[in-house]
């Protein structure tokens, strides 16, 4: 602007513009740090009002300890640790402030009594002192480490106790120090946010500043303590509505049943939680919103209760609250359901085994009636059927609204198998020896039947080429059938026919004919 090939007269405009520019300036900056000035001595008239004022309130929590021990020891004690704890910090802060000024060469006017604000315009006080690069030095972290304990303090006394989690919310947000973001979108670290290049009077201000969210807090608690802090007022928009169902599981076609009630959800964290008569870990179970995750083993099918109970800390004392609800288990469905419907059989003179169910319901409220069917346990029957082709089950369920639901299915009825004739324990054409023959037991055996019954062999014939029939009782050769076998000659063939058979334990049965079998003589 002052350069190139301007006249003398032009230069000395362009100087004297550039000058009034610098001034004005120069006045801008003089009134910002006047303006921090005048917040800061504003935040000294509040932390002194303040302070009278705690005093005032940590007095009146110490009579009231006294005239009511059991009401008011507890927090009359808690006060008095907020209150050492909070000086504590306060006075570190005033060090930091002390630090700024003797650092900057800055003091307090004789006259006035006021700081220079509007020479306290150093950038690099701070800067020097507490940041190295993009990291803190010693000073710094010790700036940090400061803050974090009277915040670690501060929770630890007001403890676990379920009415003081709005207070510590409200401390958390007014001491936070969480990465910021800055205005080229990037997140940098608390200190660096608020204190890095600032002036010293801003810097020594915001530090005042937080001598006063110190005496806030104290006021705050003090307060909390005497029961005078009023809870926000009840707002309609902070409710949900939430449906509470009788049952978790409902039949299709079922009336669903239940209550829509307004309420909110509490972020508290229990002391204890027990569930179904065991004690939960909570610090698993419960996340950070305070809600539990259940897990436990749901049992049988059917309607179960949830028994069990929170357990908070409330004015120092464990406050019980009980958990009530219900579920309805239904079979998991882990296979298909598939059927040959020509093979839906019962066999007669068989105790049929059955299983019948009703998805959904539990077996106690499953009745199931037939010709022959009778109960045998939890969802067994046994099927015992009688003359006819068919036999028909039909099936009652009871469900949770006391509503009938009923099913049914229809099987057909068959005679167990015609047996076959064994000797030896050899079926069909069998090659044996005579002596094998003569002293060999007779039986009768089902095959490929889908029961295994045990069947008794009760007489038989004989049949030996050019000797006489010989009738046996049992499954043994009688002397008269031994006798005739000893005559055979090499290569005939005995018969053994006419085999007459009961099953055991149900001789009232009558078995189809048993298939003979017969005996080629080897030697």
């Amino acid at each position: 602007m002052a350069g190139g090939k301007a006249s003398a007269r032009q230069k000395m405009i362009n100087l004297m513009y550039l000058v009034f520019i610098a001034m004005m300036a120069m006045n801008m900056s003089k009134e910002v740090l006047s303006a921090f000035g005048l917040m800061e001595a504003k935040f000294v008239d509040s932390n002194i009002d303040t302070t009278e004022k705690n005093s005032a309130l940590l007095a009146d929590l110490a009579t009231k300890a006294e005239e009511k021990p059991e009401e008011f020891a507890v927090p009359a004690n808690k006060a008095k640790q907020i209150s050492a704890v909070s000086d504590r910090f306060y006075t570190y802060i005033g060090t930091l402030k002390q630090d700024l000024l003797k650092t900057g060469g800055y003091s307090v006017d004789p006259e006035t009594g006021k700081l220079p604000f509007e020479a306290m315009d150093k950038t690099d006080i701070l800067d020097e002192m507490w940041f190295t690069g993009d990291r803190l030095t010693k000073a710094g972290d010790a700036v940090m480490a400061a803050i974090e304990k009277y915040k670690k303090d501060v929770k630890d006394i007001l403890g676990s106790d379920v009415k003081y989690q709005k207070a510590i919310e409200s401390f958390e947000k007014r001491f936070y120090t969480g990465k910021e973001e800055n205005k080229d979108g990037k997140k940098i670290d608390w200190l660096d946010y608020h204190y890095k290049g600032f002036p010293a009077i801003a810097s020594y201000t915001k530090l005042t500043a937080m001598q006063n969210d110190v005496k806030v807090t104290e006021a705050n608690m003090f307060n909390l303590f005497l029961g005078n802090t009023l809870d926000a007022a009840v707002s309609l928009k902070k409710y949900q509505a939430i449906v509470l169902a009788d049952k978790s599981a409902f039949f299709a076609g079922e009336k669903f049943q239940g209550k829509v009630v307004l309420g909110k959800y509490a972020n508290v964290t229990p002391t204890k939680l027990s569930v179904q008569g065991n004690d939960i870990d909570v610090a698993k179970a419960v996340d950070s919103t305070g809600a539990a995750t259940l897990d436990f083993n749901v049992g049988n099918v059917g309607e179960h209760q949830i028994d069990g109970k929170f357990t908070f800390l409330e004015d120092g004392k464990p406050l019980e609250i009980p958990i009530i609800g219900n579920y309805v288990v239904v079979p998991r469905p882990n296979s298909a359901t598939i059927s040959a419907d020509k093979m839906n059989v019962v066999y007669r003179g068989v105790a049929n085994p059955m299983t019948i169910s009703f998805a959904g319901v539990p077996d106690n409220k499953v009745k199931a009636s037939g010709a022959g069917l009778k109960p045998a346990g939890k969802g067994k029957y046994v099927m015992n059927p009688g003359t006819g082709r068919e036999v028909t089950i039909n099936v009652t369920a009871t469900l949770d609204d006391g509503s009938k639901a009923s099913d049914r299915k229809t099987f057909r009825i068959k005679d167990i198998p015609k047996p076959t004739g064994t000797i030896a324990g050899k079926d069909g054409l069998v090659k044996l020896p005579k002596r094998n023959v003569a002293i060999g037991t007779v039986a009768a055996k089902l095959d490929d039947f889908v029961f295994d019954l045990p069947i008794n062999v009760t007489s038989f014939k004989v049949k030996v080429p050019g000797q006489p029939t010989v009738s046996c009782a049992g499954t043994k050769m009688n002397a008269q059938a031994k006798s005739a076998i000893n005559k055979a000659r090499r290569g005939d063939v005995i018969a053994i026919f006419d085999i007459k058979a009961k099953i055991s334990g149900n001789a009232k049965y009558q078995l189809k004919g048993v298939s003979p079998v017969t005996v080629e003589v080897t030697n």
